[in-house]
């Protein structure tokens, strides 16, 4: 699994989270490679869910809030990341603010670690990646925490649905 980072070398510290360094944790081309190395996820924990941000922890949880969505006719933003992957954590306060912002949108995130087979399944390479479902059919994807990128699509899936939207 990858997470789309800046092209520097990165690793784990134990007091500060992710530090530049040259060993451990090596970033190529924008993208990490692998999770780091003797990382403690309750350390560094980040809370991915807030705001309207429904946390996905099963299939079947994930299946009733598609089907919620479909029934209440609304476009669901899913979020594919992982609590280790530093460009999630970056993105995570924005895709919340978003989500509050938002309320006409269905808003999940799914920890990849902790779905891996259903993560499998949606072809996630990378980290973040965002899908945009309508009536639980894809209309539009984004790999990568991309604030300015994010912020447009939804702003574009949302006057799609409502063009009077202000």
């Amino acid at each position: 699994m990858m997470c789309v980072c800046n092209p520097v070398v990165w690793t784990k510290d134990l007091q500060l989270g992710f530090s530049i360094s040259s060993s451990l944790q090596t970033f190529k081309m924008g993208f990490c490679f692998s999770k780091p190395q003797n990382d403690d996820d309750s350390e560094h924990h980040v809370e991915f869910a807030g705001g309207n941000v429904h946390l996905i922890t099963t299939k079947e949880s994930w299946d009733e809030k598609v089907s919620q969505a479909r029934k209440d006719g609304k476009t669901v933003v899913a979020n594919f990341s992982a609590s280790w992957c530093g460009p999630c954590r970056m993105i995570a306060p924005l895709y919340c603010e978003l989500s509050e912002k938002y309320p006409s949108l269905m808003f999940l995130t799914v920890d990849v670690d902790e779905l891996t087979d259903f993560s499998t399944s949606w072809d996630i390479k990378a980290t973040p990646t965002f899908f945009f479902l309508r009536d639980g059919q894809q209309v539009d994807k984004l790999v990568g925490a991309n604030k300015p990128e994010l912020q447009k699509k939804i702003t574009a899936i949302v006057d799609s649905v409502n063009p009077f939207h202000a």
